[in-house]
């Protein structure tokens, strides 16, 4: 019970006036316990603030966990991107001891939020949106969120910076409606291609590659007929 009065005064002193502000002795004040007690639980300052952050990251997987997986993991997506920059905003003083400059290393309990997210972009990468490896779009996502929600605690007059940030990033990670286009492009030409001298297929080989083309390719049955034309006639030469 004392460690868990401890726990919860840590952390409202963090919130109220910062990690350089927080003491001990204003801990143990607010507990109703001794500096002795303190160190028996947490051993010294160092082992409170780690736990805060464990309480803290506790408080921001709770939120994550209670948001369910729809159909379409880009929404999902930018739903947890969302949801970080909020929690960031309405607990700044934590959100700094849990993700900022001082830490040389990743919190433990960071672990859990790195796997949903991973757990996302993997759903994604199997319906053939990244352009990247999962890997490398986890890192990408995760360091730009990061850094967006701090920048807008520092700066919270920057309005629109996590959408317009949000978005820069998955454009960059994600296959947008530009690379559709361009693969459409590309179908269609080699459609035509098809058409113009000899192809090393045979005719069923032929069919199931016009067919795949096509629902790739933006030109539909005409140039698919325009393509079948082209063959015939090159079967009567």
């Amino acid at each position: 019970m004392s460690r868990e009065r401890i726990l919860a005064a840590a952390i409202e002193l963090v919130d109220a006036v910062g990690v350089e502000g927080m003491s001990i002795r204003d801990v143990c004040a607010a507990a109703g316990v001794t500096p002795p007690t303190v160190y028996h639980y947490f051993g010294d300052k160092k082992g409170l603030l780690d736990a805060v952050v464990a309480a803290g990251f506790e408080r921001y997987l709770q939120e994550k966990r209670d948001r369910a997986e729809s159909a379409d993991p880009v929404e999902d997506l930018r739903r947890g991107w969302d949801g970080h920059v909020e929690f960031g905003l309405r607990n700044p003083a934590l959100y700094g001891l849990m993700y900022g400059g001082a830490r040389t290393s990743q919190h433990p309990a960071a672990a859990e939020g790195e796997r949903i997210l991973r757990r996302i972009v993997t759903r994604i990468g199997e319906a053939g949106l990244l352009t990247m490896p999962v890997d490398d779009a986890v890192q990408t996502i995760h360091a730009a969120t990061v850094g967006a929600t701090i920048l807008l605690i520092t700066n919270p007059g920057a309005a629109g910076l996590s959408a317009r940030t949000r978005e820069a990033v998955l454009g960059s990670v994600l296959v947008t409606g530009l690379a559709k286009t361009d693969l459409a492009s590309a179908a269609d030409s080699l459609l035509v291609q098809l058409g113009r001298g000899d192809v090393p297929l045979t005719p069923g080989e032929l069919a199931i590659l016009r067919e795949l083309l096509v629902k790739l390719g933006g030109s539909g049955e005409d140039q698919s007929q325009e393509v079948g034309d082209q063959e015939e006639r090159g079967h009567e030469q």
